[in-house]
């Protein structure tokens, strides 16, 4: 699935490279979606219908949903435990794992200059876009040494945003990286997959 998410579909951060400060930080913003109910928890049907919205396959959906939520839930509820695996979004940012792009920072906040590196270090072929190499070359040079979880976890959260949000000419845009970035880009999925099915329904 390819997005067709615009730069004006969402605000550009000050390049100023410091965090932006919001009442609700940006890594919340990007939980925030999967929060189906808007009660602070994010249970694993919850994960999973987020992802189905966002036009994911059932199987991505079911993986997703297990391994997100049990990768998380124990992180964002210190002290806490429930076989319901639910994730806590105002503490989303003590599940933060290594190897990544560093542009959340350790409060959740969005780092406009941490931003801007994954282009200025990563895109050689488009400036403003990365291919799946690009893409490869940056997880790689992002990885802290024996950080297998991290690794794994940039991994699959970077090729699933390649798989569903990439153009048709193998691209993931910036304007695209950014929307997911706070969240903005799920939404805009959402009521794009649900504009496409409702008019394949009126054709039928």
């Amino acid at each position: 699935m390819a997005s067709s998410l615009s730069s004006k579909d969402f605000q550009e951060g000050v390049d100023d490279g410091r965090p932006i400060p919001t009442d609700q930080n940006v890594l919340q913003k990007h939980v925030a979606f999967f929060d189906r109910n808007h009660d602070g928890l994010i249970y694993p049907w919850e994960t999973f219908e987020g992802f189905r919205a966002i036009g994911a396959g059932y199987m991505l959906s079911i993986a997703s949903a297990i391994l997100i939520n049990m990768a998380l839930s124990r992180k964002t509820r210190p002290g806490k435990f429930s076989l319901l695996f639910p994730i806590e979004v105002k503490n989303i940012q003590m599940g933060k794992h290594g190897s990544d792009s560093g542009v959340y920072d350790s409060e959740g906040r969005f780092v406009p200059l941490k931003f801007e590196e994954i282009f200025s270090k990563f895109a050689r072929t488009h400036s403003n876009a990365l291919t799946s190499d690009e893409l490869m070359a940056m997880l790689k040079a992002n990885r802290e040494p024996k950080d297998y979880k991290g690794w794994i976890g940039s991994w699959a959260e970077w090729r699933t945003l390649y798989s569903l949000c990439k153009d048709h000419h193998g691209l993931l845009r910036k304007e695209t990286i950014r929307a997911v970035y706070d969240g903005s880009l799920f939404e805009h999925m959402e009521r794009e997959k649900a504009a496409a099915k409702k008019k394949a329904q009126s054709l039928g």
